[in-house]
């Protein structure tokens, strides 16, 4: 495939890693930078939205392990999470890959947006009162629902597909902010697993912009585990909600 690897796009592509990783980790919606990045170089939307799989993949794995190191994964609920969230991710990346690139750009743009705003009008559901206990798939089933759609989203397109999750273990199963993060990442890497292979099959994924970004994720994710662990909650839901004004932003500018 022809694109365009310049020292100028080596540079782009590892700065929107890095932004796209801290961003990532806390939140969702770096994927809004790293799509439009990829596409710089002159890939069609279907083999970017593949690439792009390579440094999600890389950057979740990296922030499970800081979380864990920080005691804030919360082991004994990984397992019920990933089941259903598993479950619908091979059915979106399939979707993704037999998608003509006419409608999967749009749809890369426009589910993004939705998902910000559902977010910024309803921002309670990402804060759960301090103390809450956590409600296990059994008490909330709701849950489980809410985790099959952010697999099937995340597996179709991954943009923002951290909001999707926080809704359901933060807002559904009413996991703090710090937990949520931990468990979010998880899902994104097992379910990006499964998305890149697809993706790898089909022949949408190219390695040496990928691996650049990748590498520029990890960077942002330690930055950004360090950040959170060490911030009050309030000012992590903040943080968290100016990200989602900033991703709309992109979103609209980039539309």
């Amino acid at each position: 495939m022809d694109y365009h690897f310049t020292l100028l796009t080596f540079c782009l592509l590892l700065a929107s890693g890095v932004v796209a990783g801290f961003i990532n980790n806390l939140a969702g919606g770096g994927s809004f930078l790293t799509l439009p990045a990829l596409m710089l170089l002159g890939m069609p939307a279907d083999v970017a939205n593949g690439t792009n799989r390579v440094g999600v993949l890389i950057q979740s794995l990296e922030g499970v392990r800081g979380f864990d190191r920080y005691g804030m994964l919360a082991r004994d609920a990984i397992v019920p999470v990933l089941l259903p969230t598993v479950s619908g991710s091979l059915l979106g990346a399939l979707a993704a890959a037999h998608m003509p690139t006419s409608v999967l750009k749009p749809v890369l743009l426009s589910t993004m947006v939705v998902m910000a705003l559902v977010m910024v009008v309803r921002p309670a559901t990402v804060a759960p009162p301090a103390g809450t206990p956590p409600r296990s798939l059994r008490e909330a089933p709701s849950g489980a629902l809410w985790l099959f759609v952010a697999g099937v989203y995340g597996g179709f397109v991954q943009a923002g597909v951290g909001f999707v999750l926080i809704a359901a273990l933060a807002g559904v199963l009413r996991y703090d902010l710090l937990r949520t993060n931990a468990l979010k990442m998880v899902c994104t890497a097992v379910f990006s697993v499964i998305a890149l292979a697809v993706f790898v099959f089909y022949d949408q994924v190219l390695w040496v912009p990928g691996l650049v970004l990748a590498a520029g994720t990890v960077l942002g994710v330690r930055l950004s585990v360090r950040f959170a662990v060490r911030v009050d909650q309030a000012v992590l839901r903040w943080f968290l909600l100016v990200l989602v004004v900033l991703v709309c932003a992109a979103a609209w500018f980039t539309g």
